[in-house]
């Protein structure tokens, strides 16, 4: 039975070196992930699914809660015959990363926390979500793309990188960018989680992220037990795209101290 998931399995053969498993944020796919798959296809087994609702994915209406998108990997994974893994996800992606944390044990290697926060959703929070599920149900996700197109990337960000970031954001499904963002809306707080992680993390942040900003990443980074914490200049809320080169190079030193562990 094929999975659920729709995803990229990039894998050079023959690696002693532990998979990568990239997972995207809100409202985009897995080719936001395309210049790390580039980077590191070459040398370790690199995972990027499209979550549930997103990309080429199934979409489900209604609901759908982080616990769920974390069950999906985890199937996923399994389907791969991937136990053991490192983990990074940004943004959405980052809270649902922290989730498989609670939930999958010693599976994870190490785990990357781009452009995202812990904390649960406040009664604003939800509110916002909530409307927002709404209007992209009754508009679609065009408008939405063009207002937040300059807050997803800096405004001095390369126009083909504005192109693929909208790109990627009107090509969403209004009805699964609604369940997630209900779903979202519903998260808990998973700051004790961090706090007793058991291996590495890395904290990456763009300089001028403002939906999370430097120093959400660094509440996080003070909590985690072992953790390094970088900040991109001249990005945004995705500096994977913006700026595929440092982003790469945190990525990759983190990666290799990880190889070198027992």
């Amino acid at each position: 039975m094929p999975p659920f998931l729709a995803f990229e399995d990039k894998d050079p053969g023959t690696t002693s070196r532990t998979p990568l498993v990239l997972v995207h944020g809100h409202p985009f796919d897995r080719t936001m992930w395309h210049p790390q798959l580039t980077e590191f296809a070459t040398t370790r087994r690199v995972i990027a699914p499209d979550l549930r609702g997103y990309g080429a994915s199934p979409v489900t209406p209604g609901t759908v809660p982080l616990s769920r998108h974390a069950a999906d990997l985890a199937e996923l994974l399994d389907h791969l015959g991937v136990h053991t893994f490192v983990l990074a996800g940004l943004s959405m992606g980052g809270q649902i990363a922290m989730e498989c944390a609670a939930r999958l044990g010693d599976r994870i290697r190490g785990l990357v926390l781009a452009d995202t926060s812990p904390a649960a959703e406040t009664p604003e929070g939800v509110r916002s979500r909530t409307a927002m599920a709404g209007r992209l149900l009754a508009e679609g996700m065009r408008g939405y793309a063009d207002e937040v197109l300059e807050k997803m990337v800096a405004p001095y960000a390369g126009p083909e990188v504005k192109a693929h970031v909208h790109r990627m954001m009107t090509a969403t499904s209004p009805q699964g960018a609604a369940a997630a963002l209900r779903g979202r809306a519903g998260r808990p707080d998973y700051r004790g989680v961090l706090a007793g992680l058991p291996v590495p993390a890395l904290v990456v942040v763009g300089a001028d992220d403002t939906y999370t900003p430097v120093a959400d990443a660094e509440a996080m980074h003070a909590i985690l037990p072992d953790a390094t914490l970088h900040v991109v200049e001249g990005a945004a809320h995705l500096p994977n795209l913006e700026r595929p080169r440092e982003f790469n190079r945190v990525l990759g030193d983190f990666l290799a101290r990880l190889d070198g562990r027992p």
